[in-house]
């Protein structure tokens, strides 16, 4: 299988959504392997519909630049 953008797209990578210390509220979300891919919104699922976009345009330009993408690690259950 090819590891295009469709490929990165459909692994199952960990998401962090926590609560923003902002005073007016709103939403974090990352994915934290993919480092630097964060986003903010005004609800969660703001958040989380932002966090898709972020995640297509870094993984894009990863391909574009020719860098190594890292694949989802396994989340220790707890």
């Amino acid at each position: 299988m090819a590891k295009d953008l469709d490929y990165y797209l459909s692994l199952p990578y960990a998401i962090l959504l926590v609560p923003s210390d902002e005073e007016d509220g709103g939403w974090l979300a990352r994915i934290p392997d993919l480092p630097g891919c964060i986003t903010f919104g005004e609800t969660k699922t703001e958040a989380l519909d932002m966090l898709e976009d972020a995640k297509l345009t870094w993984i894009s330009g990863r391909l574009e630049a020719g860098d190594p993408i890292p694949e989802p690690q396994p989340q220790p259950v707890s």
